[in-house]
């Protein structure tokens, strides 16, 4: 199977609040309409808002509602990502990929939190794709991965093929990420869904791209419900002949000369990078009164 369908959802939401009712009736509805969905991907944070208070240990009565949902319309869903409280009390933000039989088959912890904002919160260390039978490969990524190039071409060199990245923006850099969502679907000739809120948990604004860099579809700022069609045939066709029949990227970047020395070290740190100072959120300067 060359086609598979994917429904990203933009949706208002409570900040802080238990989320997973709205969106048990925006699957129900989404479902009756649109059949043919595959895979439903929803905004970061959405099931239980942006507050690490919130944070539950996995699998959580939360997850099982999804997993429940999954299983009744048979549809492979992410239901963006919830506070994980991991036995050792540590907090993470956590994805769940759940599939057609109602089964979580992966759990991706959030490599970048948006630190300094983020506090408290835990990076997760280990990357993850996971495979629809007989359809292809998918990456997972949350918001602020995006930011780091690593990120997605790591997953691209597992062999994912569509990348599904839920975020919660609702910052003034929400124009900058449109441009680094293209730039990682182009350099690593894939879909990328980059699916936002609305509302209290974002400021919309969802973008999906092909992987040409192509803009398939970017939303508004209210509720949005967008399912696209993807070619799996066009990623592979792609990736062998060149983006636009020119730039083969994934295969210059295999056959490349050049040793990147940085990535040799432990912490991934230079001279220069240490000189950048402590990661710290910005403080108002001191003002003489007069």
């Amino acid at each position: 199977m060359s086609y598979f369908t994917i429904a990203g959802v933009q949706m208002h939401a409570l900040h802080h609040g238990d989320n997973t009712e709205a969106m048990r009736h925006r699957i129900n509805a989404l479902m009756g309409r649109f059949p043919q969905v595959q895979l439903v991907l929803f905004s970061e944070l959405m099931p239980l808002g942006a507050s690490p208070h919130h944070a539950q240990s996995l699998p959580s009565h939360a997850e099982t509602v999804f997993c429940h949902l999954a299983e009744q319309h048979r549809i492979w869903l992410i239901p963006g990502s919830m506070f994980e409280r991991s036995e050792g009390g540590q907090i993470y933000n956590t994805l769940s990929v759940i599939n057609p039989h109602g089964q979580v088959v992966a759990r991706y912890r959030k490599m970048f939190p948006f630190r300094p904002y983020e506090a408290g919160v835990e990076s997760g260390g280990e990357f993850v794709t996971f495979d629809v039978p007989n359809v292809g490969r998918f990456g997972v990524s949350i918001c602020y991965d995006m930011w780091f190039p690593e990120t997605t071409r790591t997953l691209a060199a597992m062999g994912a093929e569509v990348i599904l990245h839920p975020t919660m923006t609702d910052t003034i850099d929400r124009d900058i990420e449109l441009s680094i969502a293209r730039t990682n679907a182009a350099i690593n000739q894939c879909y990328f869904f980059d699916i936002n809120g609305a509302g209290a948990i974002g400021n919309g604004r969802s973008i999906v791209v092909g992987p040409s860099g192509d803009v398939i579809h970017q939303a508004g700022t209210g509720e949005e419900v967008m399912p696209i069609e993807v070619d799996f045939h066009r990623v592979r066709r792609e990736r062998e002949t060149g983006l636009r029949g020119l730039g083969q990227p994934l295969k210059s970047f295999r056959d490349r000369a050049v040793d990147f020395s940085l990535y040799r070290s432990e912490t991934g740190s230079s001279p220069f990078l240490d000189t950048l100072g402590p990661l710290a959120k910005p403080q108002r300067a001191d003002i003489e009164e007069y």
